[in-house]
């Protein structure tokens, strides 16, 4: 990871300017798949409708009893960064449901990880889903 600010930020933002498109969330689960062809027609269809993806939130469901399934669990949400970073999303909303969550700080960390390697920001939700 690198120490240094990324150059060229501030130059960026002062380029900037209002674009006539309407932010959204879109919900892990109503993605059909996220192979790169589905999700170009998706990345499409909302930019044809005015609609640019923020954000991609998703539920966790860890099983903490079972390292299979959490990291099953894992590997599905890394799918969905991929995803949040092919449609151009700037971060990946994660809702943990489970009581005590220590046993999943490893795998959210590299997920964390991973995530800002792709470009995506890693927001824990609350359990309402507000981020």
């Amino acid at each position: 990871m690198s120490t240094t600010s990324p150059a060229g930020i501030e130059d960026a933002l002062t380029g900037c300017r209002p674009a006539d498109v309407d932010p959204v969330v879109i919900d892990a689960a109503d993605l059909d798949s996220t192979a790169p062809d589905h999700l170009r027609d998706l990345k499409r269809g909302l930019a044809a409708r005015g609609y640019q993806p923020a954000a991609v939130a998703a539920e966790a469901d860890f099983d903490t009893e079972s390292t299979l399934e959490r990291q099953r669990e894992a590997d599905r949400l890394r799918g969905l960064v991929r995803a949040a970073s092919f449609l151009g999303a700037g971060r990946i909303e994660v809702g943990l449901d489970c009581e005590e969550c220590e046993g999943v700080r490893t795998a959210l960390a590299a997920l964390a990880e991973r995530a800002d390697r792709e470009g995506v920001e890693l927001v824990r939700a609350d359990a309402d889903g507000a981020a």
